[in-house]
């Protein structure tokens, strides 16, 4: 086997199905595998795993779902030479996305992770479809190959640490045969990244591979970026000991410098004035929530266990999802 998929699902909807087709209309000679861990879906999303025979269906309960845990888990059910991770919202965008991600990796023998790039979905946010636009454009416009060539630049510059960690499983591949002996850490955010960052300080290589397309964004409601920031600003502490702010007295002047840049960008954007309005206090509530959801994530390792179990409940995506019964 060359290839095993593995896609996490939970209440996926209508857009899994979706996923499902594009990845058995692939233009390949590969053979490959899918595998869905599904963890207390009630949407329907099973029948519609169902109707791909191919598919492998491993079902555990919501509380036994973990970012890496679920992932070495459907990695383990499966035998391909390398393991293509993707989310259950990551819609392929080409018909030769696997072949070209498969190819990419191939081409080094050091190279143990490759990477796709991410396309916003039409009707994304203007704030998110310009973030993800300049995020993987900032990774070259070939397949690029990186490595740390800089110990020292690396030990120096923090910029080129979160370079050298980057990788993004919703859209990206592992060898299997370094995965099996160094899987993915039981964490609950950047499992993809914590992972990389091991992997690059071993010696090995990454690739971009910008022909390997998804289209992946999210529009969630205003009240629920509180949550996913707080869960991944946490994680970037414990990645790479970042922190939005580093004393709550600041919190107003990060905030007022967020909220600047995101209203220069809505006053130049090719919009109607009624949607400059709507977008410019969209930006101002979660540019706030950001700011302070971040600061919360990045002082939770300061925090007794007692206090951290506390502000899980309060604030954490993941608690939540890990904890609902639906």
């Amino acid at each position: 086997m060359d290839v095993t998929i593995c896609i996490p699902t939970k209440n996926g909807g209508e857009l899994l199905d979706r996923v499902l087709q594009a990845v058995f209309s692939q233009k390949t000679c590969l053979e490959y595998e899918v595998i869905c861990v599904d963890s207390g879906s009630v949407d329907g999303t099973l029948e519609t795993i169902k109707r791909y025979p191919k598919v492998r269906l491993h079902q555990i309960q919501p509380s036994e779902f973990g970012h890496g845990r679920t992932r070495n888990l459907a990695a383990s059910l499966g035998t391909g030479e390398f393991i293509f991770f993707i989310t259950q919202d990551a819609l392929p965008a080409s018909e030769e996305w696997l072949d070209q991600m498969i190819r990419a990796i191939r081409k080094d023998n050091q190279c143990v992770v490759g990477f796709g790039i991410h396309y916003p979905y039409p009707g994304c946010n203007i704030f998110d479809a310009r973030d993800i636009n300049a995020h993987f454009k900032g990774f070259g416009v070939d397949n690029t190959y990186y490595w740390i060539e800089d110990p020292e630049r690396y030990a120096r510059e923090e910029g080129y640490r979160h370079l050298m960690a980057f990788s993004s499983d919703n859209n990206a591949c592992v060898r299997r045969s370094v995965f099996e002996k160094y899987p993915y850490e039981d964490v609950e955010f950047a499992e993809d990244q914590i992972w990389t960052k091991k992997m690059m300080e071993m010696g090995y290589h990454k690739v971009y591979c910008p022909f390997a397309p998804v289209y992946h964004s999210h529009n969630f409601p205003l009240r629920q970026y509180f949550r996913r920031y707080f869960d991944e600003y946490k994680g970037l502490y414990e990645l790479h000991g970042f922190r939005i702010v580093r004393r709550g007295l600041f919190i107003p002047l990060r905030a007022a410098a967020l909220i600047l840049n995101d209203l220069r960008y809505t006053r130049h954007a090719d919009l109607p004035l009624r949607q400059k309005l709507y977008w410019s206090g969209y930006a101002i509530r979660r540019d706030i929530d950001r700011t302070v959801a971040g600061y919360l994530g990045g002082k939770y390792a300061d925090m007794s266990e007692k206090t951290q179990r506390r502000m899980d409940r309060w604030f954490s995506q993941q608690y939540r999802q890990r904890n609902r019964k639906k």
